[in-house]
């Protein structure tokens, strides 16, 4: 067993009402969330899981990387039943990792480094999942959570199709460009020499070396032309790169879209639920 703990999400009925608001009743009323405690690399790790309540038939799998560093950005029980909750109800089973040294998990957050195992540990975890379908996966990130799908994408072919919204591209580029960027690598890198430094960013910026993506997994980008956290050429300069290499791709650039892209929700929703339905479930 894998999973060492879980606890299903309960949230006070105030909570529930903007869960049911925010992302719709059948989140509530079709499917389970759980926090739980995993295993990865020997460490006890916390994520999340959650599924279609239906135990009729199987699902595809999709893994979620959170963007932040540290437990800023770590998901919150609230967030996570409407974020996960929202993936189920749409006929996906989730895993989803808070990345070692976060929300109380052993270890230390390695920014893109070992802690991309945390990622690739979740796929175990489908087989104490009956509804799993576990031939079938997609991946999905958001800002550093880009980075750690496209890190994870380059150790696995198993992702049937991959989903990265303001996702983190080239880390040397943004460092001089974006506060937000300076500010995330003077917290996790910080214990470095300069040189160590700049390796570790070329070791976690796809564009140095897109060419280890897989070719039979499709990747939907999504960028905000106003984001000012992730700047927007980070998904652009890799389109470049995807191009080059015939990797199969859209590219999808928001206009006055911010990091969150708060204010283009409901048509994001719509081209991730199109891109992991054309792809996962249409085989």
């Amino acid at each position: 067993m894998n999973i060492l703990n879980r606890e299903i999400i309960t949230l006070p009925e105030h909570q529930n009402k903007m869960i049911a608001s925010g992302w719709g009743s059948e989140v509530l009323e079709k499917t389970t969330v759980e926090k739980i405690t995993y295993l990865s690399d020997g460490l006890k790790v916390k994520g999340y899981i959650a599924y279609p309540n239906d135990s009729s038939e199987k699902f595809p799998c999709i893994i979620w990387c959170r963007g932040g560093y540290g437990n800023a950005g770590a998901i919150d029980k609230f967030t996570a039943r409407g974020i996960f909750g929202q993936l189920a109800s749409w006929g996906y089973c989730v895993f989803a990792s808070q990345y070692r040294g976060n929300d109380g998990s052993d270890g230390h957050d390695d920014f893109g480094g070992e802690d991309v195992n945390d990622v690739l540990n979740l796929i175990p975890l489908a087989d104490e999942i009956p509804q799993a379908d576990k031939n079938i996966w997609g991946i999905e990130g958001w800002s550093r959570g880009g980075m750690m799908t496209y890190l994870a994408l380059t150790r696995t072919n198993i992702f049937k199709a991959a989903v990265v919204l303001g996702g983190i591209a080239d880390l040397r580029c943004n460092a001089q460009e974006s506060r937000f960027m300076r500010r995330l690598y003077e917290h996790s890198l910080k214990n470095f020499t300069e040189e160590e430094f700049k390796r570790k960013c070329e070791q976690r910026s796809i564009v140095n070396f897109s060419e280890k993506l897989p070719k039979e997994t499709p990747l939907l980008l999504i960028h905000g032309n106003a984001d000012e956290r992730v700047l927007p050429h980070d998904s652009l300069d890799l389109s470049y790169k995807l191009l080059k290499h015939k990797i199969p791709f859209r590219l999808v650039m928001l206009e006055g879209g911010d990091h969150f892209l708060k204010s283009h929700r409901k048509e994001v929703d719509e081209m991730r639920k199109n891109w992991y339905d054309r792809f996962l479930k249409n085989l």
